[in-house]
């Protein structure tokens, strides 16, 4: 007779990759079920969009077969519950992800973009705000220029701003609010003050992730969010280039520096080379080669990928339609693979608080 206690024991030796616990002491084995001939359980990862995922299904098949049984049929479930990164959750919202860069026009809004939504495709519950108040690039990309968010009214009479919903994203962005023909001539108080209230004035329920397009550069907007919630960590993006490179150093040096102290999940290279179609197995490094990876090096944070610069990225993100969602893109798989990084750092960022 197979018990429960045989089950852990043999599940005891199998250990989370990141989290360097076994699973049973990380307590995410639940619901054993023994039946015969059969036994099921569940295992609760740390996030849907774990990227070792079937590894850690195959250890523990390996381990009911070594310690338990060879003959019995093993039913695993897996599923996940996200981790909140802080007690101090902004009306329900467990984590919030800064994606930062140092200087424009590297690719950030496309990554932010695309990074939430390969989130969402994972199952998790994920919103998109775009903080960056002088040049909102959200309403183009998800193709929702001129449309206005409701709002609605609380049990004690507060009016909250009900974020857009669309392709399983909550987005909210100044340029709903805002002329897109005009420009925003705001000092800084007034610039922080709105991205409060996106933070603050939003009904956005529940959410496992909420990914933060912030402005480029290190400037009040930066400082406001970092020290006013509880931001579970910062991606930083930037290309090979060299003068990227500098000002992403910039960039992380500000997230370290004291009162502000928001953990560097890794950095994103973009750009990193262009493969003609016509071409497909040459690669042209344009802006140089692997800077984002002797970056990542020389600072010791984790280098969480590389997207390469397809045209069709662009056309996508100006069409309102960003490239995630065309399943025959083979550039999609390059934000799947970013996105499962950043879940798993973020992992073991929480884990190790």
């Amino acid at each position: 007779m197979i018990t429960k206690e045989q089950i852990l024991h043999a599940l005891g030796h199998v250990e989370e990759p990141d989290l360097k616990k076994d699973l049973v002491t990380l307590n995410m084995i639940q619901n054993i079920e023994i039946l015969p001939g059969k036994i099921k359980f569940d295992v609760i990862l740390t996030t849907p969009a774990c990227p070792l995922k079937g590894h850690i299904e195959h250890a523990c098949r390996n381990a009911i077969t070594l310690f338990v049984s060879k003959e019995v049929e093993v039913e695993i479930n897996m599923t996940s519950r996200v981790i909140a990164s802080d007690s101090a959750q902004l009306e329900g919202i467990k984590n919030i992800i800064l994606v930062s860069s140092g200087k424009g026009g590297v690719g950030k809004s496309t990554i932010a973009s695309n990074l939430a939504l390969a989130l969402a495709e994972t199952g998790a519950k994920t919103g998109l705000l775009d903080a960056d108040i002088y040049g909102p690039s959200l309403p183009i990309m998800f193709g929702l220029e001129g449309t206005r968010p409701e709002s609605m009214q609380t049990p004690d009479g507060k009016t909250k701003i009900l974020p857009i919903e669309k392709f399983g994203l909550k987005l909210l962005s100044i340029g709903f609010f805002t002329d897109p023909n005009q420009p925003i001539p705001w000092r800084g108080p007034m610039a922080t003050s709105a991205i409060k209230q996106l933070f603050g004035d939003a009904n956005w329920g529940d959410l496992d992730y909420l990914i933060v397009d912030m402005p480029p550069g290190t400037g009040d907007i930066h400082i406001t969010v970092s020290q006013s919630y509880p931001i579970a960590g910062a991606v930083i993006v930037t290309t090979p280039q060299q003068v990227a490179l500098a000002d992403a150093i910039k960039g992380m040096a500000m997230y370290k520096m004291e009162g502000i102290n928001v953990p560097i999940l890794g950095i994103i290279e973009n750009m990193s080379y262009f493969t003609p179609a016509e071409l497909p197995n040459n690669k042209y490094y344009i802006f140089g080669k692997d800077g984002g990876k002797r970056l990542s090096e020389s600072n010791n944070v984790p280098f969480l990928g590389e997207v390469p610069l397809v045209k069709a990225v662009a056309d996508a993100g100006d069409n309102g339609f960003p490239i995630l969602l065309d399943a025959d893109e083979p550039v999609a798989l390059a934000y799947r693979e970013i996105a499962g990084r950043v879940a798993q750092e973020l992992s073991i960022v929480s884990n190790n608080k």
